[in-house]
């Protein structure tokens, strides 16, 4: 069962219903979210979106609304210069590493796709309800929904429990987990609006426009149209006074049009306010993922300024490494010690990314801040595609991992007989996998002895995974290496068997 049925709950019930384990997820809204949050998608969750069946339809949807392959700039204003260019185009590099491409899709355009892929594997969504409370016991948990418009109760049992609820999680709260990190220190707000900015943006593809002047700083992303959009803002007026840190203090829709007015820099722009959304700047990981049958995802286990789109992609993450282990132990394939790596694994990962969110945001947006605490600055395929598991290291960039243990398992395109291609990541879709090169046909042997998949690969694909000819790789579900050898073994079978028993903690 999942509290919360938004983005992370709606991803993480439909890589269950892949393994073939149907869910419930209770959600408080009626009709989903209406506010065009969460747009950035990386090229690690398309990737899973392509796993799962829908990244065409996630790609459709996402021309619809905005246009692709945008830059990621900083100016003045609207009317105004660039002042830096972080990113030239949205995808610069990403074809070397993956058959994905970045792209952006709102919340609302993007929710309804997951919720029918995972509503006709088996998974429910209950709108319109909240969890209240929970009970848990060696079997199971029970927990207590209501229904927000009448108040009536009733207990529901499943055999586990997913914290999908945001970052006020009552889940989180219930079980007693803390929030460490550095607190808040920004009240900011996020302005959705209707205004004639075609004009401005005539002739540019800017994916996100940073704004920095004398007024405020924040942030632009306009609709495909460039009619609408939204504007976050994070500081105005004077940094040095502590209020200029708290925007979200004055939500007047005077105040709102004037923000909009400044940012764009054309002091009569005709401006319409359609929503607005206080929240604040935060960079905290909940101390602990799992508490006994109870885990938590997403915003609920981790909370970092959106600088980057991180935040959303992160939590989708935690989905997709508990989807498959959840699968395995449910089914009775694996032990209860598997449930512990997704803290293990996903809690390094997620301060890693938090702290680069931090980053960006001192560098990028709150200068005035001073701050000297933050860490290097990591490049950007460390934190979609290098972050690593129970490695030496926390990330690396995916030129350098080739297929270490522990590292998302390269991208390499195979050419097929009818002239067509695939990627090696098409093999990864829920089951673990052997690849081998020619003379490793023992290994593929053994594999298929074993029950598992397993492909014959050239030595482009081998020295991508850093193996022999004669050397094997075994791929988890999630499409992360877990083991491997570089050259063929005396005991092939003997080899693979202990190491999927060590993963399924057998």
């Amino acid at each position: 069962m999942f509290a919360g049925g938004g983005l992370v709950g709606l991803s993480t019930a439909m890589f269950l219903a892949q393994h073939g384990i149907p869910s419930l997820a209770i959600e408080r809204l009626k009709q989903g979210s209406h506010l065009p949050r969460a747009a950035h998608f990386h090229m690690r969750t398309l990737e899973m979106f392509r796993s799962a069946g829908i990244e065409d339809e996630v790609r459709a949807k996402s021309l619809e609304e905005f246009e692709p392959e945008g830059s990621i700039v900083m100016m003045d204003t609207l009317a105004g210069n660039v002042l830096v260019e972080f990113i030239p185009s949205l995808n610069a590099g990403v074809d070397a590493f993956s058959p994905c491409r970045r792209l952006f899709v709102t919340q609302p355009g993007l929710e309804p796709i997951l919720r029918r892929r995972a509503e006709a594997a088996g998974a429910r969504v209950m709108d319109g309800h909240e969890v209240v409370a929970f009970m848990q016991d060696a079997s199971g948990v029970a927990t207590t929904v209501k229904n927000v418009d009448t108040g009536a109760e009733q207990t529901i049992r499943s055999k586990y429990l997913i914290g999908t609820d945001g970052a006020h999680s009552r889940v989180r709260e219930r079980a007693g987990i803390e929030f460490d990190g550095r607190g808040v220190f920004s009240n900011s707000v996020t302005i959705y609006f209707k205004a004639p900015l075609a004009p401005l943006m005539a002739g540019k593809n800017f994916s996100v426009i940073y704004v920095k002047n004398a007024r405020l700083s924040g942030f632009f992303r306009l609709d495909k149209d460039q009619q609408s959009g939204f504007l976050a803002i994070n500081t105005v007026g004077d940094t040095s006074k502590p209020e200029a840190s708290s925007p979200a203090n004055d939500v007047r829709e005077e105040t709102l049009i004037e923000h909009v007015r400044h940012a764009a820099g054309v002091p009569d722009l005709p401006v319409t306010i359609t929503g607005v959304a206080r929240w604040r700047a935060t960079a905290d990981v909940a101390r602990r993922f799992r508490a006994g049958r109870v885990f938590l995802a997403g915003d609920a286990a981790h909370l970092m300024p959106p600088n980057g789109g991180y935040g959303g992609n992160t939590g989708i993450h935690d989905g997709h490494n508990l989807a498959w282990k959840l699968a395995l132990v449910l089914k009775g394939k694996a032990g209860d010690a598997l449930l512990d790596t997704y803290e293990s694994e996903r809690k390094p990962a997620a301060t890693f990314t938090v702290e680069q969110a931090y980053t960006r945001y001192v560098t990028r947006t709150a200068p005035y801040l001073g701050k000297k605490d933050y860490q290097p600055l990591a490049d950007d395929f460390d934190i979609e595609l290098g972050y690593l598991y129970n490695a030496d290291l926390i990330h690396e960039h995916p030129s350098q991992s080739r297929g270490r243990p522990g590292s998302r398992a390269p991208h390499v395109w195979i050419a097929q007989a009818d002239g067509t291609r695939i990627s090696t990541l098409d093999w990864f879709r829920g089951a673990f996998v052997v690849l081998a090169g020619a003379g490793g046909k023992a290994w593929l042997a053994a594999a298929r002895t074993l029950q598992l998949d397993a492909h014959q690969v050239g030595d482009d694909v081998c020295e991508a995974y850093g193996i022999s000819s004669s050397g094997a790789t075994l791929v988890r579900p999630d499409g992360f290496v877990a083991w491997r050898s570089d050259a063929l073994a005396g005991n092939p079978e003997g080899e693979l068997s202990r190491a999927v028993g060590a993963i399924l903690a057998r």
